[in-house]
């Protein structure tokens, strides 16, 4: 497993900018780096309240208008839970297949290896006489320490 370095991803992002006539400005770069630095999943509105402790300057328009160019760029995931929001995690390595369980309870979302899911894919899609481009297998479940204590330490 290749672990992502910040600098060479960083390189990456700007390059991805310059190659679609983006400028590379502080604010993007504050989100880059707040995207990077993130060690759990994170929403749009939880990533300007980090990158503006990276840049006060940066505006929550200049967010919403990053965060597709970062997902373009491969170097942020997004994550959709069915909620009128997106969550959003940077990928801290080469993943392996995974899939996502989401706690209807408190949001909290756990990556886990699914080895069994790209085989799985593979063998429906060429059942079928096509191929795979993508796929990912999301969990939803509730949390049984809150529905048990009442409490759930996960709960944002």
């Amino acid at each position: 497993m290749t672990t992502v370095d910040i600098h060479s991803s960083k390189e990456n992002f700007r390059a991805h900018l310059a190659d679609n006539g983006l400028r590379v400005t502080n604010q993007r770069l504050a989100i880059f780096d707040a995207a990077f630095l993130s060690e759990d999943h994170f929403t749009a509105e939880d990533l300007l309240e980090r990158a503006r402790k990276i840049d006060h300057t940066v505006s929550r328009a200049t967010v919403y208008r990053t965060l597709p160019i970062l997902t373009e760029s491969g170097l942020v995931r997004e994550v959709d839970i069915g909620k009128d929001y997106k969550f959003y995690y940077t990928p801290r390595a080469e993943e392996p297949t995974q899939a996502q369980v989401i706690c209807t309870d408190c949001e909290r979302i756990f990556e886990t290896d699914a080895p069994f899911l790209e085989w799985y894919g593979q063998s429906v899609a060429k059942k079928l006489g096509l191929s795979v481009t993508s796929q990912r297998l999301q969990v939803s479940a509730t949390c049984d320490r809150l529905k048990n204590d009442g409490v759930c330490e996960n709960r944002r």
